[in-house]
C-alpha cells in the first residue's frame, strides 16, 4: 500500500502568566501587588502559582506547587505544596450584612472589626484508588498536613485577643494561636460530567486531627461529609439543552477544642441562599440541604429553581464566646429562589436571587454550581 509521511510542527504556547496592580485600602494602606502562574512547568505539567501584596502596613503571600503524577509512582499520586499569609474578616464575628457584629477595641471610639491572619503551609497527596491509572477512578484519597499560626488582629496589625465586650476570640489568652493538623479524605466521584452533571452522585468524607503543640495546646477532630446526586429530567422544552434535579445534603461537627473562629458557618452564596454570608448561623456543628432543578434557557444561558436549608442544631452556645447569639442569628433557617446560569471559558457564571424566612432577600454572585 501506498504511505504518506506527514511532519507537523507544533509549537506550544505560552503556559505562564504574571500580572501586578496597586491600590489603597484602610487595612493595607498603599499596596502591590504581583502574581504568577505557569500551567506546565519543565513541560512536566506541575503547575506553579503565587500571588505577592506588599504594603504600608502588611506583607500577604499565597505560594503552591503541584506535581499531578510523581515520578516513578505506579499509582498516579499527585502532591501540592504550598505556604500562606492570609488576612481576612472572619464571618464567625462579622456577617454579609454587617449587622449585630463583633468588634474588637482600638483607637475609634466605635471599634474595629477582627482580622484573622493566618502564617503557615502544608503539603497534600492524592491519589485514585484504582487499579488501571489511566482509567478514571470513582474513588480519591488524600492525606495532609498543615500548619498555621493565627492571630487576631485590629486593622492596624496590633493584636487584639479579646472583644469590645470582653469576649475571648482566640483559644489562648495572648490572642495567637498555633493549629497544626493531619487532614484525611476521601471522594467518590460517578457524575456523568463535573461540570453540567445530569447522572450520579458525589459523594465526600474528611476528618482533620489537631496536634496539641504550640499556642494554645489545641485538640481538635473536624468531621465533614458531603452527598450530591443528580437526576436527569425533562420538564420543560425552551431549547435543547440539559435538565436535571440536583440535591446535595451535608453536615459536619467539631469534637473537642474549639476556636472561636474555626466554627462552622452557615449562609450565603454557597450555603443557604437569600441570607448574607454567614447571617444565619455560626455553630459546632451543623446540617444543610439544598434541591434544586437545572434548565436551559438558550443555547448558553439557563436557569434554576432552589430551596436550601441549614441548621446549627442547636449547637452555637458550645462555641466559645457565643458569638452567633452575640449577634443573634436565628440559627435555622430556609431560603428559596431562582437563578441565571451564564456559560463562560471559567464555567458557569452563577447569579441567584433569594428570599430567605427572616423576609429578607438578597442577590448573590459566584462562579460555577454550587455543587
Amino acid at each position: 500500500p501506498r504511505q504518506v509521511v506527514i511532519v507537523v510542527d507544533v509549537i506550544e504556547k505560552s503556559s505562564g502568566s504574571i500580572a501586578a496592580g496597586a491600590g489603597l485600602s484602610s487595612a493595607s494602606g498603599f499596596f502591590g501587588t504581583v502574581s504568577y502562574q505557569q500551567q506546565n512547568l519543565g513541560c512536566n505539567n506541575q503547575t506553579l502559582g503565587g500571588e505577592f501584596q506588599l504594603g504600608t502596613r502588611e506583607l500577604l503571600f499565597d505560594l503552591s506547587f503541584t506535581d499531578p503524577w510523581i515520578a516513578g509512582d505506579p499509582f498516579r499520586t499527585s502532591y501540592t505544596v504550598n505556604a500562606f499569609r492570609r488576612r481576612s474578616i472572619s464571618l464567625v464575628f462579622n456577617g454579609g450584612s454587617g449587622e449585630n457584629n463583633i468588634k474588637v477595641p482600638n483607637d475609634d471610639d466605635d471599634g474595629d472589626r477582627p482580622r484573622i491572619v493566618r502564617t503557615g503551609g502544608g503539603v497534600t497527596f492524592r491519589r485514585p484508588l484504582s487499579q488501571d491509572v489511566f482509567k478514571r477512578s470513582e474513588w480519591t484519597a488524600s492525606l495532609g498536613l498543615k500548619y498555621q499560626h493565627v492571630a487576631i488582629e485590629d486593622s492596624d496589625g496590633d493584636v487584639r485577643p479579646e472583644s469590645t465586650d470582653g469576649e475571648l476570640l482566640s483559644f489562648s489568652d495572648s490572642g495567637e494561636d498555633d493549629l497544626t493538623t493531619v487532614q484525611l479524605g476521601a471522594v467518590r466521584d460517578l457524575r456523568n460530567s463535573t461540570t453540567q452533571p445530569t447522572n450520579g452522585s458525589l459523594l465526600r468524607l474528611g476528618m482533620e486531627q489537631s496536634i496539641p503543640i504550640g499556642s494554645g495546646s489545641i485538640l481538635m477532630n473536624r468531621l465533614r461529609g458531603s452527598y450530591s446526586f443528580y437526576i436527569p429530567v425533562e420538564f420543560t422544552n425552551f431549547t435543547e439543552g440539559p435538565q436535571a434535579l440536583a440535591f446535595n445534603i451535608q453536615g459536619g461537627t467539631i469534637l473537642g477544642d474549639l476556636p472561636p473562629y474555626e466554627a462552622f458557618i452557615i449562609g450565603g452564596s454557597n450555603s443557604v441562599r437569600g441570607f448574607a454570608e454567614g447571617d444565619l448561623a455560626s455553630g459546632r456543628s451543623y446540617l444543610q440541604a439544598t434541591a434544586e432543578y437545572r434548565f436551559p434557557i438558550f443555547s448558553v444561558i439557563g436557569g434554576a429553581l432552589f430551596v436550601d436549608a441549614g441548621t446549627d442544631l442547636g449547637s452555637a452556645g458550645s462555641v466559645p464566646g457565643e458569638p452567633g447569639e452575640q449577634r443573634d442569628l436565628p440559627g435555622t433557617g430556609l431560603g428559596y429562589g431562582l437563578g441565571v446560569r451564564v456559560q463562560s471559558p471559567l464555567g458557569p457564571i452563577r447569579v441567584d436571587f433569594g428570599l430567605n424566612t427572616e423576609g429578607d432577600s438578597r442577590l448573590h454572585f459566584g462562579i460555577g454550581e454550587k455543587f
